[in-house]
C-alpha cells in the first residue's frame, strides 16, 4: 500500500485535493479532523491544554474555545509552540492508528504541518504539497473564509514558507489556476504513483 501525505499551508487548497481524492474513492485521513477530535472535552490533550493555558481556553460548555485559542497562539509564537507540543503527539498517535486500519492500494494523509520526521513516523512513500503565492492565500482567507487581514497575515506568518515546504516534499501541486488545473496535476501525480485510473 502506498502512503502519501498531502501538505499545504492555510488557503493553499489542500482541502480541495483531499475532497477530490475522497470523491475518487481514496481513503483520506485528515489531520485537521483528528486535531479537533483529540481536544474534545475530557480527552488527554483537552486536559493538558486546560492545565497549560487555564480555564480561559474553555467555553461555557467546557469544550475548547477554538477561536479564542487561535487568537492567542497565532499572535504569540511561544503559545503556538506550547499548543503544538501538547497536541502533536496525540494527533500523531491517532493518525498511525487510522493508517493501520486502512487496506487497499493507497491511503492519503492531509497533513498541514508536515515535518521531515513524519516520513518515518507515518511510513510515507511520498509527500505532496499544495502551494499558492502568499498573496493568493491571503486573498482567499479574507474573501472565502472571513478572516480579517491581520488575522490572515498572522496565520500565514506562523507557517513555513513555500520554499521551505518545497524543500521537504517530493512533488508540488501549484494551485494558482482553476480547480480543473489542480485536478489535472493530481491525476498526473496519481498515475506516477502507480494508482491512476485506467
Amino acid at each position: 500500500m502506498k502512503t502519501v501525505a498531502v501538505a499545504g499551508g492555510i488557503g493553499a487548497g489542500k482541502t480541495a485535493v483531499a475532497e477530490r481524492l475522497t470523491s475518487l474513492g481514496w481513503p483520506v485521513i485528515d489531520a485537521d479532523v483528528i486535531a479537533r477530535k483529540v481536544v474534545e472535552r475530557g480527552e488527554p490533550a483537552w486536559r493538558a491544554l486546560r492545565d497549560a493555558f487555564g480555564t480561559a481556553v474553555l467555553g461555557e460548555d467546557g469544550e475548547l474555545d477554538r477561536k479564542f485559542v487561535a487568537d492567542v497562539v497565532f499572535h504569540d509564537p511561544s503559545a503556538l509552540r506550547r499548543l503544538n507540543h501538547i497536541t502533536h503527539g496525540h494527533i500523531g498517535e491517532e493518525i498511525v492508528r487510522e493508517l493501520n486500519a486502512v487496506k487497499g492500494p493507497a491511503v492519503f494523509v492531509a497533513l498541514p504541518l508536515f515535518r521531515s520526521e513524519h516520513r518515518a513516523a507515518f511510513r510515507l512513500d511520498e509527500v505532496w504539497a499544495v502551494q499558492v503565492e502568499p498573496a493568493t492565500a491571503l486573498r482567499r482567507l479574507c474573501a472565502l473564509r472571513g478572516f480579517s487581514e491581520d488575522d490572515a497575515r498572522a496565520r500565514l506568518a506562523a507557517q513555513m514558507s513555500n520554499d521551505e515546504r518545497a524543500a521537504l516534499v517530493d512533488r508540488v501541486l501549484w494551485n494558482e489556476g482553476t480547480l480543473d488545473d489542480l485536478y489535472a496535476q493530481l491525476d498526473t501525480a496519481l498515475e506516477e504513483l502507480g494508482v491512476g485510473r485506467d
